[in-house]
């Protein structure tokens, strides 16, 4: 197309000179004729778009499984969804995760689905996964899979991330020992099961190591196999409303979403009488649910640091690195997180036990040296 148009100007100016030779004057010039000449194409001409960039492959593939209450508990489930997100981020890996539904009940559906899909690790956030992860591990033995809060699994596939959440809570407890005015404090368990007895039995022992005539008021939201005490805000704040009204003046929960409404209860007791205080769990709850519900970021005395999202992050990391390790004799990998691995921690946000941070701190010591041994079952 360019070559004929390139023809046509030639044409047009030899036409012009032909008449200008035969005497025509400047009057009878003929009109000048443009033509405007497309850029010519060439074969070499660079090309004005780069080629996308191939994508990276990724590291590995990952699928974390949520238990009841899913995201948004403001603590077990979204601390597991944060560090899952990071290692996303720092390892470049391709991730999934999913929630059971109400029950529960889907748990082993869920861990296969991730398995048959092509995942390097299968991550089952919660110890109600032990029979399920069992199972799939036995069924994916190429596959990698990771559970939290529990040892009572079997398959060298497995890695089993538990915690010592009696020292935390025996910090935690402490601190309601020095900080009570009434000398009477509560602890609200999700559900009655062994796991949260070890929460509430730190917590018992905490607080006699200051104070043994201090009153202890113990309630949990439900009995097995009713599950739902890890996620009833409602029936949360009606148990921590009782024991305000009984005279306490701290409570600490272990009792997942349930957990929200015990501290939303604590704006209502307080309102036109004694300030009282609830202690959190798992996450720093004074920026979590203190975030999601602004009227009681002020009543947070302070929270049991359970670091799920380092368990989690470090299980990715792992996978990534080649260094998952395997457990033996048909058994889990066990990674226990405590006070001196600094899995298990306590919070001073807010400053409101930063006057009483060098008893704290001694009891720490204490218990990481072996000096206090805090025990998982009951007094």
């Amino acid at each position: 197309m360019t070559r004929m148009k390139s023809k046509w100007l030639v044409l047009f100016i030899v036409f012009g000179l032909i008449l200008t030779a035969c005497g025509g004057s400047s009057d009878d010039a003929a009109e000048e004729v443009v033509v405007e000449e497309e850029p010519a194409e060439t074969l070499d001409a660079p090309a004005t778009t780069a080629a996308a960039a191939e994508p990276e492959e990724p590291a590995a593939k990952v699928c974390l499984v949520l238990d009841i209450g899913g995201l948004g508990d403001q603590g077990f489930n979204d601390m597991a969804y944060d560090g899952y997100n990071k290692a996303l981020a720092d390892f470049n890996v391709e991730g999934t995760f999913l929630e059971p539904d109400e029950g529960g009940e889907n748990r082993g559906e869920l861990l296969d689905l991730c398995a048959a899909d092509g995942n390097d690790l299968v991550i089952g956030n919660g110890f109600l996964f032990a029979g399920a992860i069992t199972e799939a591990a036995a069924n994916h033995p190429d596959v990698n899979f990771a559970i939290t809060d529990e040892t009572f699994v079997q398959g060298e596939n497995i890695r089993s991330m538990v915690f010592a959440e009696e020292q935390g809570s025996y910090l935690v407890g402490v601190a309601a020992a020095l900080k009570t005015t009434s000398n009477v404090v509560g602890f609200v368990g999700g559900v009655d099961i062994p796991l949260i007895h070890a929460f509430e039995a730190g917590f018992i022992q905490g607080v006699r190591s200051v104070n043994p005539d201090i009153t202890i008021i113990s309630k949990y939201a439900s009995v097995p196999p009713d599950f739902s005490g890890f996620n009833d805000p409602v029936k949360g704040k009606e148990i921590a409303l009782a024991m305000y009204e009984e005279g306490a003046d701290i409570v600490y929960h272990a009792a997942g979403g349930t957990g929200i409404g015990v501290c939303q209860a604590t704006a209502e007791a307080s309102a036109g009488g004694e300030k009282v205080w609830c202690i959190g769990v798992d996450t720093d709850q004074i920026t979590t649910i203190g975030s999601a519900f602004p009227e009681t970021q002020e009543y947070f005395l302070s929270s049991m640091l359970k670091q799920v999202d380092v368990a989690v992050y470090n299980a990715i990391r792992d996978v990534v690195n080649g260094d998952f390790g395997s457990g033996s004799d048909g058994g889990p990998a066990v990674i226990r997180e405590n006070l001196a691995s600094g899995g298990i921690d306590i919070s001073y946000t807010g400053g409101y036990i930063d006057d009483i941070k060098d008893s704290i701190e001694a009891a720490r010591a204490d218990i990481i040296s072996g000096a206090v041994t805090v025990s998982r079952e009951r007094p």
